[in-house]
């Protein structure tokens, strides 16, 4: 007989055992947990007609509709179910955790698999983990102008064992106008969430949490507000490190991406520019002066990122100085710093 389990089991469990959403593809593709495989029950022109039956005809004659469907399906089911099975052992889910999780359930239980529910499903899911999200209150800022490494340096704290989360990481975008380049295309934004909400719940919300400081928006991915509300009281720890410095990061990163995209990505930045900064930037961009190019831009960045900050209570905000653009060194002293201070 199959099992229900709440969102923390079945979180853990599933680090081991794969996860079967019983979803239409429709469902999946907005948005899914990510470790999740889709073996729907209905196709979206399935799910269709069985809803249209429900609403017509009542819950009796759409139970039947869906049987009608399914019946045929049933052997590919349970032969999905047996190769992805771990240990035979599987975690299935549906929208509520209800009538197609609960089919699903019965079908791999009579093969032999012995099966979990998740209670409440999906919905559950990302209520619960959106409650984490709003009781996660002890998180480190790390802010900084563009060009200040904080990326790197947020990925160097994870390998000395801090609690870090790459923002835009997940969302596939560092941020910019320019932080489309050389990513994979952004996920939907509730599946920016889900991916968020995963890794939220490996991360003990009693210690400190690293986060990049960020807009409410990452490229067209939206943080959640029960989190961002936080981020934008938490402490900050401002890295300043020198212009130059900047520039030449961002020669590293940049420089070797096709010349329309990054004019392109100028001239979405347009307004906020100015025209004549506008021209300035591209006829540099194409006499190859991509320092010159770096410095307009800058002129821009530091501006809106010293706006920002200045609207936090300034006894939230701690400045750090760094002599150079090394992560690793940098990053222990983020450490020691932020013992010391917070």
């Amino acid at each position: 007989m199959s099992e229900k389990i709440g969102v923390i089991e079945f979180y853990e469990r599933s680090k081991s055992i794969p996860v079967i959403d019983v979803r239409s593809p429709g469902e999946f593709e907005k948005g899914h947990i990510p470790c999740a495989y889709n073996i729907p029950i209905f196709t979206n022109e399935e799910r269709a007609i069985v809803g249209t039956t429900y609403k017509q005809q009542g819950k009796e004659p759409a139970v039947l509709k869906g049987l009608e469907i399914v019946g045929t399906k049933l052997r590919h089911f349970a032969d999905t179910a047996r190769k992805l099975a771990v240990n035979n052992s599987i975690l299935v889910h549906c929208w509520r955790g209800g009538m197609r999780s609960e089919s699903m359930a019965w079908l791999f239980e009579t093969v032999g698999i012995k099966t979990y529910i998740l209670e409440g499903g999906y919905k559950a899911f990302r209520r619960f983990g959106k409650q984490k999200l709003a009781e996660s209150k002890n998180i480190i800022i790390l802010g900084g102008l563009t060009g200040s490494g904080k990326t790197e340096k947020l990925l160097r704290l994870k390998e000395y064992g801090e609690q870090v989360v790459d923002l835009e990481g997940l969302a596939h975008h560092k941020g910019s106008a320019f932080g489309s380049l050389g990513q994979e295309p952004q996920p939907t934004n509730e599946q920016f969430e889900n991916n968020l909400l995963y890794e939220w719940l490996s991360l003990d919300i009693t210690k400190p949490i690293w986060l990049e400081d960020e807009s409410h928006s990452i490229g067209t991915n939206w943080i959640p507000d029960e989190l961002f509300k936080t981020m934008r009281n938490a402490t900050v720890i401002k890295v300043d490190l020198d212009k130059n410095v900047r520039i030449e990061r961002l020669l590293s990163e940049y420089a070797n991406f096709d010349e329309q995209h990054l004019e392109n990505c100028i001239l979405r930045i347009g307004k906020r520019l100015g025209g004549q900064n506008v021209k300035s930037a591209i006829e540099s961009l194409k006499n190859g002066d991509l320092r010159n190019v770096a410095d307009i831009t800058l002129a821009y960045y530091d501006k809106s990122y010293s706006f920002g900050l200045n609207q936090r209570d300034k006894d939230s905000v701690h400045s750090i100085q760094f002599d150079s653009d090394d992560p690793e060194k940098n990053a222990k002293k983020l450490i020691e710093f932020a013992k010391e201070h917070i």
